[in-house]
């Protein structure tokens, strides 16, 4: 060993003070920024360098993380209201389930707010805008297109394939606030039931196995499940009750 190396003292951080508080300032201020922090020391009399300020505060791993805004379609809020008619309002959905080797499975969700029907559940690994904008065509060939769909701000919903297929189609679009479901308390709960009732009990082995017994349990949801909050009628009922009530 060399005399200078067995001699050699450590030097004191000299920027340990000011590396305190530097982090002191950052968790008081959570938005900002080196520069800011630098205004900061030197409103408080601390007379430092920014270069050092930059350096401490980029070693300590105090950067900012910029926050990424969601585009969201402009549209009217409207209030949840219980429509008379079937076919008035719809609401759609997500519900995310595995199958058995881990892969996801995307349930589209679609009920009637008037009947209170799951008007479809479609299974699928992955939906894009185009995808759902094709569902609901098949839809309207099979049972009619509502006159206003009530979803949340996901990118399929707002996306350009939907925005323009609406336009299109003549369909109104009821987009919720981001972060109030219950502003889409329809399909909220009907998720709840499905979660519940369908995925919680069934282990699915392939896509196709979950689209069997999702099937069913809509079928049995829709036509022999009663409801309280309908009478004690099933949702298949309740829509013919409707119907013969329109034409009286």
């Amino acid at each position: 060993m060399s005399p200078s190396a067995y001699r050699y003292q450590p030097v004191t951080d000299r920027n340990c003070i000011l590396r305190e508080k530097i982090i002191a300032l950052a968790q008081r201020h959570r938005r900002y920024g080196a520069g800011m922090i630098y205004l900061k020391l030197r409103q408080a009399g601390e007379v430092v360098n920014h270069k050092r300020v930059d350096r401490l505060y980029a070693q300590a791993g105090l950067q900012v993380k910029k926050r990424k805004r969601k585009k969201i379609a402009l549209a009217e809020r409207h209030p949840l209201e219980r429509p008379t008619e079937a076919n008035q309002v719809w609401s759609m959905d997500f519900v995310f389930d595995r199958t058995a080797e881990g892969r996801c499975i995307k349930n589209l969700t679609v009920i009637d707010d008037a009947t209170h029907e799951a008007v479809a559940i479609v299974a699928e690994r992955a939906l894009s805008g185009n995808q759902l904008v094709r569902i609901l065509e098949q839809l309207a060939n099979t049972r009619g297109l509502s006159k206003a769909i009530r979803t949340d701000n996901g990118k399929e919903f707002c996306g350009r394939a939907m925005v323009s297929w609406a336009h299109v189609r003549g369909v109104q679009l009821f987009l919720i606030e981001p972060g109030k479901p219950n502003q889409n308390a329809y399909i909220e709960s009907f998720n709840g039931r499905f979660r519940d009732e369908c995925l919680n009990e069934h282990w699915f082995t392939s896509l196709a196995h979950a689209r069997a017994i999702v099937e069913a349990w809509r079928r049995e949801y829709n036509e022999e499940r009663p409801k309280k909050v309908l009478g004690g009628l099933t949702p298949a009922a309740y829509a013919q009750r409707l119907i013969q009530n329109h034409l009286n």
